[in-house]
């Protein structure tokens, strides 16, 4: 793999951090009030998208968009789950492992290329 199929994907996956964090990561401050969270977040959606675009700009031009948009679905699966048992301390059971797999499987079908 090269330097323009990877990049894309190392970017992804710092986005994804981000994101994560932005969306979820006030889930440990429920006193806060949501005004800040909101702010907060919108601060860090900023970075995440200062990854984002680029990764998306620099791989359109190896990767369609159907495989950019299937390649950072299965990143932020990949992070999120992390991130709940890590940060949330919440538990990864064997329903998410299955849901994550049919997800697993629909983007095997986005890089396969046409069937037929």
């Amino acid at each position: 793999m090269t330097l323009a199929h990877l990049s894309p994907i190392l970017l992804l996956t710092i986005s994804n951090v981000f994101m994560t964090f932005a969306w979820y990561g006030h889930l440990k401050f429920p006193n806060k009030p949501l005004v800040a969270v909101i702010l907060v977040s919108w601060i860090i959606a900023f970075v995440e998208y200062c990854f984002a675009v680029p990764a998306n700009r620099y791989g359109h031009a190896v990767y369609s968009a159907a495989e950019l948009k299937t390649m950072q679905e299965v990143i932020t699966l990949c992070v999120f789950a992390v991130f709940s048992v890590l940060y949330l301390g919440e538990s990864f059971t064997i329903n998410h492992a299955v849901g994550f797999a049919l997800i697993g499987l629909g983007a095997f079908f986005i890089f396969r290329g046409p069937l037929g």
